[in-house]
């Protein structure tokens, strides 16, 4: 049993950051752990979509002493919405939302995705949409705005409390959990980052029942 402090050593990304100092990640990297547990998927960077609080749930995740390794990527194309959410009035501006085969390959070597998609309540739902049709994970979803599971259910999106009609599904994964109210841009109340941590455990412990 150890006593006193543990040392982490943590990989912050794979490359130089963004802005003074370097303390943005770019997009398109990803800061990997010995044992692929978690993986905490944010937005690309822009003047619109910031990344944090995305570094906040991951450095909360390991503070509280998480006894499981938590990986951090953030989208190459993390930026608009899939080519198939429905069009708005005007069109999308700038560059659609994806994800490439070593996104999904890196998403789904772990156990658990934490999705952070910013406070544009359709954009929140077709983006988890489109990332779970291509991975097979249990997700908790992280959003400023109210999101519910029918909100996700509607879409076609398997999750915990409400389920599509099966000819209506369109996902592997699985909407696990829901934490709403995390501002974008800004650091996580303690009560949210208990609401995270309290569901990846959750997930976590399940999961190894099961195996």
């Amino acid at each position: 049993m150890p006593i006193g402090r543990v040392t982490q050593v943590v990989d912050c990304r794979e490359a130089m950051g963004m802005g003074k100092g370097g303390g943005l990640a770019q997009r398109g990297t990803i800061s990997e752990c010995r044992y692929p547990d978690v993986i905490v998927v944010g937005m690309s960077p822009g003047r619109r979509h910031v990344t944090k609080p995305v570094c906040d749930i991951t450095s909360g995740l390991r503070q509280q002493g998480v006894e499981y390794s938590v990986s951090t990527l953030v989208l190459n194309a993390g930026s608009g919405v899939p080519p198939d959410a429905p069009k708005i009035a005007g069109g999308v501006i700038g560059a659609y939302f994806g994800l490439s085969d070593k996104e999904i390959a890196q998403i789904e070597r772990h156990k658990v995705a934490i999705l952070h998609h910013g406070n544009v309540r359709s954009h929140v739902v077709h983006k988890v949409r489109f990332i779970l049709q291509a991975c097979n994970i249990p997700a908790i979803v992280v959003s400023q705005s109210p999101v519910d599971y029918e909100d996700f259910a509607k879409e076609g999106v398997k999750t915990a409390l409400v389920m599509p009609p099966a000819d209506r599904i369109v996902t592997k994964g699985t909407v696990a959990a829901i934490v709403s109210g995390v501002t974008r841009g800004q650091t996580p109340t303690r009560e949210k980052m208990v609401e995270v941590i309290s569901a990846v455990m959750k997930l976590l412990k399940n999961k190894e029942k099961l195996e």
